[in-house]
């Protein structure tokens, strides 16, 4: 009778353990083979952290003497203490991100220690240090924590360029793949008229939604009025500059795809003004909606941050010139194929690395070729302590104490003009990749 009880609860806890060692298993493998997710993860909780420390912490903060000790009992309103939390969460962020930028920079072969030991293994002790990388700057005072928000004012829009960058890499490497494979066949040419033609669409309709929302009748909006039909303006320019004889690579394809990011841009910055504003329709709207409504707007803004500083973190081509995209083996192998020898110094090929085998008697040097990592590590932990930066800007409306009602994320003027900044680079950009080309014909921009 023992043995009948005794038997099932041996073998339950044998497949409890045994699954639990698979878990871990794959998590640790999971950790190893890709440390830009698992990074990528620990900096999105980090930007939930500091969202919700926003709006449910200033009454934790106004306990801790070091912050209110300034202040001799006339404590400022919860906004700034929202902000405060946002500003340390975001330093710390940049503080460990930066650092590692500094710590990987210039590895290039997957056997440098700096590899296996600090981006892709040891997680346990990087878990902690992430952590504590978190907490460390609520012991701060407010004045280092100060001198850092303005520092983010500066370090932010370096991440807003590089987003530009990628997004105008993405879809001139969009248009090419289609066009070369439209040579072999002829759907993907009427695949790039379409979406073409849809973008063009979209912009009408966008802009269309743009003057029913922002510029209501009954009401002084010139203001708005002007942005949308400058925004206009600008997607026609930029076409008909791609369609000029003299541009070499000029494509309506992507011409339609930045049109159509330069109206989503003039949206943004049009649904970014407060939400009393007369002109602001759509956000009297917006804030009588539901907290589980806004709660979902803010996550997936912040899914598309973390998004886009993991693209640009991975995208060592657009940003480097040292060749991370070719494995260094092929390489190696298509040289030694065209030379017949190796092009090194004593007979080792550059980035091999040499090892003694004996053999009989004698020993010989046996040149053994290194993995080359795949893109550029220091870069990726760069874009990443820029972005922490930028969630610090998104998150307090670039320093401006609005005092916004909770779960509202990017609202007020210096973000509207930010975002207006944004859409004007953004189509100087596009419109300079064409240009550059026709006015230096003699420089190579491939």
């Amino acid at each position: 009778m023992f043995a009948i009880t005794w038997l099932p609860s041996c073998l339950a806890s044998t497949a409890a353990a045994c699954a639990c060692s698979c878990c871990t298993a794959v998590t640790q493998q999971a950790l190893r083979s890709s440390a830009r997710a698992a990074w990528s993860l620990l900096f999105t909780l980090s930007i939930v952290a500091a969202w919700l420390a926003r709006d449910f912490g200033p009454a934790l903060l106004k306990k801790l003497p070091w912050i209110v000790r300034r202040f001799a009992g006339d404590l400022p309103d919860d906004a700034w203490f929202g902000q405060q939390a946002v500003y340390r969460i975001s330093m710390g962020n940049f503080v460990l991100f930066g650092t590692l930028a500094v710590v990987m920079f210039d590895v290039k072969y997957k056997s440098d220690r700096r590899d296996t030991a600090l981006h892709h293994g040891h997680w346990l002790l990087k878990l902690g240090l992430w952590a504590l990388c978190n907490v460390l700057p609520f012991f701060l005072p407010p004045g280092v924590v100060g001198a850092y928000s303005w520092l983010a004012r500066f370090g932010s829009p370096f991440f807003l360029l590089i987003q530009m960058v990628i997004l105008l890499d993405v879809t001139q490497n969009w248009n090419d793949a289609w066009v070369e494979a439209g040579e072999e066949d002829g759907r993907y040419f009427h695949a790039l008229l379409g979406v073409t033609l849809g973008a063009y669409a979209g912009c009408i309709t966008i802009a269309g939604l743009l003057y029913h929302w922002f510029a209501p009748g009954g009401a002084d909006c010139s203001l708005n009025i002007s942005l949308i039909t400058l925004s206009l303006v600008l997607c026609i320019v930029l076409s008909l500059i791609t369609m000029h004889p003299q541009v070499q690579r000029g494509s309506l394809f992507p011409a339609a795809c930045i049109s159509l990011y330069t109206m989503y841009l003039a949206y943004s910055a049009l649904q970014s003004e407060p939400r009393d504003y007369v002109c602001n329709a759509l956000g009297a709207r917006m804030s009588a909606a539901s907290a589980t409504t806004l709660t979902v707007g803010v996550l997936l803004t912040l899914v598309s941050v973390v998004y886009s500083a993991f693209r640009a973190g991975s995208n060592t081509q657009t940003f480097s010139t040292g060749g991370y995209d070719e494995p260094l083996i092929a390489r190696h192998e298509r040289q030694m194929e065209a030379e017949g020898t190796s092009a090194g110094l004593d007979g080792v090929a550059p980035g091999t690395a040499s090892m003694e085998r004996t053999s009989g008697g004698g020993s010989e040097i046996v040149p053994v070729a290194e993995e080359q990592v795949t893109y550029n590590y220091s870069q990726f932990y760069l874009v990443f302590a820029l972005a922490s930066m930028y969630i610090a800007m998104l998150m307090t409306g670039w320093g401006s104490q609005a005092g916004e009602a909770k779960y509202l994320i990017n609202v007020g003027w210096t973000s509207v003009w930010v975002k207006v900044a944004s859409q004007w680079v953004t189509v100087a950009l596009y419109c300079w990749t064409l240009a550059a080309p026709v006015l230096f014909p003699d420089r190579d921009f491939s």
